[in-house]
């Protein structure tokens, strides 16, 4: 696909995300949201060490589909900030669209908000984390544009091993953009996109 002709270093064969989920096996599932399941799995890194992944997998009866699995690549391909997961590759095989990222081992922050292990340090430590990566989408270094996410929930809030944020799913995502001392952005004949809860009025 013409689309993603720049990202060929980072696609993966169907095959070996099959393997490495065990086709999608439900008891390989740890969660789930608008773009479809997700599930754990293992593959060999580039530098010949097994590593754990989540493989996102797009169902396209949750509402998205090809627009946002080609923002997802794009847009993690140019952001890279420890705030942010890592997008490690994609596969575009057999009607399948599938992302790859970063395992986040504590998985999503609404999963712990009423545990006792989330103190109010911790707390406080994931937000800024969260507005560090926030910070750095709005007014990124160098050539890139500012990016608004436009569906920051405790869902779409990743933890790592030590509770380190890493700012999740940008398929609703806009770009406008950025190093001007004044700027602004319309979106036009587009119906509001976000969750209920979360979006601003």
């Amino acid at each position: 696909m013409p689309l993603l002709k720049g990202f060929e270093n980072l696609r993966m064969q169907l095959d070996s995300i099959k393997s490495t989920t065990n086709t999608f096996a439900k008891d390989n599932q740890i969660g789930g949201g608008g773009f479809g399941p997700v599930f754990k799995g293992e593959l060999l890194s580039k530098e010949k060490t097994m590593i754990t992944v989540a493989v996102k997998r797009l169902n396209r009866e949750f509402g998205q589909g090809d627009p946002e699995f080609f923002k997802e690549i794009i847009m993690l391909s140019a952001y890279k900030h420890e705030n942010i997961i890592s997008l490690l590759g994609y596969c575009d095989e057999e009607e399948e669209k599938i992302l790859i990222y970063e395992y986040a081992s504590k998985q999503s922050l609404d999963r712990h908000l009423r545990s006792k292990e989330l103190t109010w340090v911790k707390r406080l430590q994931i937000c800024i984390g969260s507005a560090r990566g926030l910070a750095y989408l709005h007014d990124p270094a160098g050539g890139h544009q500012r990016l608004l996410h436009r569906d920051i929930k405790s869902s779409n809030i990743l933890l790592d091993e030590n509770w380190n944020a890493k700012i999740a799913d940008f398929g609703l995502s806009k770009m406008g953009p950025a190093n001007q001392q004044i700027s602004f952005y319309i979106i036009h004949n587009i119906s509001v996109v976000g969750t209920l809860g979360y979006t601003d009025p």
